[in-house]
């Protein structure tokens, strides 16, 4: 096996599906492993944070961080293809990607750990899956006294659950019309958006009140995260022109009112050396710790933005979409 990857995550991480994915698409060679004690001392040797996922070469590097990994192996393996050749879908395709890390992270992690029944669920399969030795019931315990506490670093809290509910319930409803029509978000290959938004999805499909919501309003999204577990080339990516009707409004209603707003509060509270910040967000307060990884994360989405040679393609798709101010 001195060609394979190792992947050290866990089933209940959003960032470790999404790097496995990625890998199953590309048909690279690798070993799925789930960090637990029997692996702990291996993964210490390779790991410089101790963050899932971590991708060890055949060379012994240690990789962290799940989308430079996906970058780092897009560009070591070319194809299948993941960003569209039209610069204006790309973009947008690395918008939605950066919406899933550092926006849908919040409903994902605030079903998980807020409603009963969910929380339960999430602790007994992570404590199978790292404590496999222990006292299951009392592992679980431990880990929801342990993970509960976190939700206010995702802004979840009596003042937010509404926002942070409602998003999910939004994104559910405009995705199931999209994915209706075609197997992924750009058409029928998987593009870098689907990697970032399918893993938080995915997380809220295994647990019990956001399966729920997608089950009854969505079915079409069940079954894109499905095949985005193993997914395939299956044809070619769309023009704007057939993806406007359906993938806009994501834009419209979700990314240009709600993750712009919040990435530059974010942002604006890190620079100022806050380490919470409050601000309006449909017009009632959003409270959060400033995160500053978000911050460094968006930083680079507008530097990005700001390297795209032609926009005139992608600056009217940005200003319809009421993104383009936050980018300039």
């Amino acid at each position: 096996m001195a060609d394979v990857y190792r992947i050290f995550g866990n089933e209940l991480s959003p960032y470790s599906v999404k790097v496995r994915s990625l890998f199953r698409y590309k048909r690279i060679p690798h070993e799925w492993l789930v960090r637990n004690p029997s692996n702990e001392e291996e993964f210490q040797r390779f790991a410089k944070l101790p963050l899932i996922p971590l991708v060890v070469t055949p060379e012994g590097q240690g990789m962290q961080d799940s989308t430079p990994i996906i970058e780092h192996f897009d560009a070591r393996y070319p194809e299948p293809p993941i960003h569209p050749a039209d610069p204006a879908l790309a973009f947008l395709s690395v918008l939605i990607e950066e919406y899933g890390d550092e926006w849908a992270n919040k409903p994902m992690f605030h079903y998980r750990w807020w409603y009963e029944p969910d929380q339960q669920s999430a602790a007994a399969r992570l404590a199978s899956s790292l404590m496999p030795d222990a006292d299951q019931a009392m592992a679980a315990e431990m880990i929801k006294g342990r993970m509960i506490p976190r939700l206010p670093l995702v802004g979840s809290s009596a003042d937010t659950k509404r926002h942070i509910e409602a998003s999910f319930e939004r994104v559910v409803s405009i995705l199931g019309p999209h994915l209706a029509f075609r197997k992924y978000l750009f058409g029928d290959r998987p593009a870098f958006a689907d990697f970032g938004l399918y893993a938080q999805l995915y997380q809220c499909a295994t647990d019990p009140t956001p399966r729920a919501v997608i089950r009854a309003t969505a079915p079409s999204v069940l079954q894109w995260i499905e095949r985005m577990l193993d997914p395939k080339d299956e044809g070619a990516f769309e023009d704007w022109e057939s993806l406007e009707s359906t993938l806009l409004p994501l834009f419209t209603d979700e990314i240009g009112p709600l993750y712009f707003p919040w990435a530059a509060a974010n942002a604006a509270a890190v620079t100022a050396g806050q380490k919470a910040f409050t601000m309006t967000l449909d017009g009632t307060p959003f409270s959060q710790e400033a995160q500053k990884y978000a911050a460094k994360s968006f930083a680079a989405l507008r530097a990005r933005y700001a390297a795209v040679t032609d926009k005139s393609q992608l600056d009217p798709i940005l200003k319809e979409a009421h993104c383009l101010k936050w980018l300039q």
